[in-house]
């Protein structure tokens, strides 16, 4: 069971350390996302910092099972709100990946639990 919860924290922490290093460069691409799901561009270091927090949270998580939980429940809500802000601006196709990363979070919770 350990094993499983390393490789989803592993898994999450690299797409939350990619994904904050993406928003950082502020390229076109992601300035546009953002304003299409009126993410204001002041809101970006928050963002920025949040992921970055949650990935370093999910790792030290696998030593302090409650800090793992907490950092767990945090990133289900993060992802919950990232799945509805796309899915308010009718955009399913990004609405997707932030679903899979809500799963993600989700089984975080559920394997930290169980390997206390």
């Amino acid at each position: 069971m350990f094993v499983s919860l390393v490789v989803v924290t592993v898994f999450m922490s690299a797409v939350l350390l990619v994904s904050a290093g993406a928003k950082s460069l502020r390229t076109r691409h992601i300035t546009e996302q953002m304003t299409t799901l009126g993410v204001p561009q002041s809101m970006m270091t928050f963002l920025i910092g949040a992921q970055i927090a949650g990935a370093a949270g999910a790792v030290a998580g696998l030593r302090w099972g409650p800090v793992g939980i907490a950092t767990a429940i945090g990133l289900t809500l993060y992802f919950t709100g990232a799945a509805a802000f796309h899915l308010r601006v009718g955009d399913r196709k990004g609405a997707l990946p932030a679903a899979v990363l809500t799963m993600a979070a989700v089984a975080l919770i559920v394997l930290r639990a169980a390997t206390l």
